[in-house]
Order: structure tokens, then sequence, then C-alpha cells
């Protein structure tokens, strides 16, 4: 059994996958043109959202949206403790100080309640992150940002797909930043990203940016300072492919967490994700709290269970942000959960006699 095989999926799609990769191969266009654009008016049309762009990485997707929105050196970003360092460091990359919010004692989302005492005279942004899968308090904190007119930049690397009502993850804020990283819920076969946005503008500039500052049709004409984030086209090929069956994966990633909360219902003293029927939470990683993890994990280990911590320290303590002066206890809801998470393996190709002995695994040890 492995964590991630990524290999099951690609059998499943191989003919869909193989005549994508031959169609870009045969037209010989291998940065941007029609697959990029197709993806881009397919992602945008899927998600509801007016533009989409498509850029090389989610961590791109978050600096190049900073910067379309004039983040610049001294701005503030209230960001989660408790997520992928890249949320944080992108915000650092344009200059911006990020200003740390803890998560709630459920969950593990950033806690509205805690954004709003964050806000200062120097604060533009939020940038919540749906963490694993299932979408943060997106309305609240929604509200928190139209009252004190503030961006909300919504971190959808692992959340694509999951849904509020008829809206999707990632087209409810000013802008959506999402990952194609292969493991991700849509994943493509290396690097990549895209934003959303139904700012007209703000595409615009995020297209410029990407591309050194220059227009398609006047390449050597740099009008602003830009790097280079284009999307290749084997890559846009193959998530036009997956994107096809993304409600597909995210529904069978939702029937094997629900396998799971069947069957470990009870168990110790593991705390179970919570599971709604509205499509809020797609799994992206199925996690588990547990005071006993590292015994747990090492006992799964032995059995040739693959299982994940993420993450094992909060953004606060970083090492490379120590410079913000944060210390431990400044954030105790993130604090605790670095040390009882537990992921299992959850994605939509597991078997569930690899389930069966994940859950046999873990009932061995508390027994």
């Amino acid at each position: 059994m492995e964590f991630f095989d990524l290999k099951k999926q690609y059998q499943n799609l191989k003919l869909e996958i193989d005549m994508a990769v031959s169609r870009v191969l045969e037209k010989g266009v291998f940065i941007g043109g029609e697959e990029v654009d197709g993806f881009e008016k397919e992602v945008a049309r899927f998600c509801g959202s007016k533009f989409a762009v498509a850029l090389n990485s989610g961590t791109d997707a978050l600096v190049l949206s900073l910067k379309a929105l004039g983040i610049k050196a001294g701005d503030e970003v209230i960001v989660p403790a408790f997520t992928y360092f890249a949320t944080a460091d992108s915000v650092a990359a344009v200059g911006g100080v990020p200003v740390f919010a803890d998560i709630k004692k459920e969950g593990f989302n950033i806690d509205p309640a805690k954004i709003e005492k964050k806000i200062t005279s120097k604060t533009k942004a939020i940038i919540p992150v749906h963490l694993f899968g299932e979408m943060a308090d997106i309305e609240a904190i929604k509200t928190i940002a139209q009252k004190h007119n503030l961006f909300v930049i919504e971190d959808t690397a692992q959340a694509a797909g999951a849904r509020l009502g008829v809206r999707r993850a990632g087209a409810i804020g000013d802008i959506g930043c999402f990952s194609l990283f292969p493991t991700k819920n849509l994943g493509a076969y290396g690097d990549g990203g895209f934003v959303l946005t139904d700012n007209g503008d703000v595409a615009q500039t995020i297209r410029l940016l990407r591309a050194h500052g220059a227009k398609p049709e006047n390449k050597y004409n740099h009008l602003v300072l830009g790097v280079n984030s284009r999307l290749d086209s084997l890559q846009a090929a193959i998530v036009r492919v997956k994107l096809r069956h993304l409600d597909e994966f995210n529904a069978q990633r939702i029937k094997n967490a629900k396998y799971y909360n069947e069957k470990l219902k009870g168990t110790g003293d593991i705390v179970l994700p919570k599971i709604r029927d509205d499509g809020s939470h797609v799994f992206h990683q199925y996690t588990i709290r547990t005071g006993r993890r590292d015994a747990l994990r090492n006992h799964l280990l032995k059995l040739d269970v693959p299982t994940m911590v993420y993450f094992p320290g909060p953004l606060h303590l970083q090492p490379a942000i120590s410079y913000l002066g944060y210390k431990p206890g400044d954030l105790p809801q993130s604090e605790t959960a670095v040390g009882v998470v537990l992921s299992l393996p959850i994605y939509p190709e597991l078997e569930v006699s690899d389930q069966d002995k994940v859950i046999t695994g873990i009932k061995e040890f508390f027994r």
C-alpha cells in the first residue's frame, strides 16, 4: 500500500491522458496555446468564476495575486498558523508581513473569531486556507473583510472542487489560488497552478506578471516587472482530462472518509474529521487527532501502513520567520494540533481492503 498511488489513477485514465499528451506532441506547441487557453476557460466555468489564469505553481498563484492586489513592503496579511509554509512565505516574498491567527479548536481551519483581533491599520488582506480539503468559514471571513475593507485571497491548494451551495472554493473571495501539484485532488504530472477571479483588471495584471510583464502579442514590450510563471501545455492538457473527473474523484474521497469514520468511531482517543453532505469537505487529506500519535504511527509503520504528519510545526515558530517575534504559547490551538495530527491514505483509487488494513492496525494498537 502507498500513501498516494498516482499510478492507479493514470491506469484508469490512460486512454484519455495518452490521447491528450499525443495531441500536444503532434501540434508542437509546448508553452501556452490552445491547451492552456482551454484549461483556463474550462476551470473558470467549472468553478463559477469569470476568469482563470494558469501559472506554474500554487506558490506563484499566491505571490502574483498579492502583487496584483498591490500588497507591498510593510503591509500585513493575516494567515493561519497551521498550514503549509508557502502561505506565509508568499506574503514575505512580496515584502509583506504575515500575521498569524489561530485555528479553531474543532477542525483545522483559521478561526474567524481570532482574525478580527489581528487587524490593524496596516492590514490589507486575509488568506484563509481550505486545509485538507475542508472549506474555511468563508462567509464569516468575507463579512470581516468587507467591514474592514480587506481583500480575501482563498488558498485553495487542497480543496479543488469543494463547494458552498452552488459556489466552488476559490470562486468566493477576491482571488482563489490553486496548486496543481501531482498529489492534489486536481493534479498535473509536474508543478502547476492557477488563479480564479471575477476582477478583469486583476486577471490581466496576473497575466502580465506571469510573462515578465509583457502581453503575448508584444512580448518584448515589458509594461511591468514580472516573472516567468507559465503553465506548460502538456500539464494543461493533462489537467483538462482530470478536471472532467474531479467531482467523481472527490465523491470517492468522501466515500472513503465515511468508511473510515464508520469503522473507527469510538476507537481509543481518536478524534475523527466531521463529514458534511454538502460537498464542502473533499478530503485532500483524512486527518485524525490522537494523543498517542507517534506511537500509533510507529505501530502502523511496522504493519507497512503508510501515514503522514501534516504539519509537524506551526508556521509562527518556523526558524525562517523568527524575526516576527512569535513565541511558544502564542497560538495554542495550532501548537496543539501539530503534536496530535495523523493523516491516513484517502486517495480515490484506495481499495476497501487497504482501508481495512489501516483500520485493523489502528484498532489493534488501541486494544
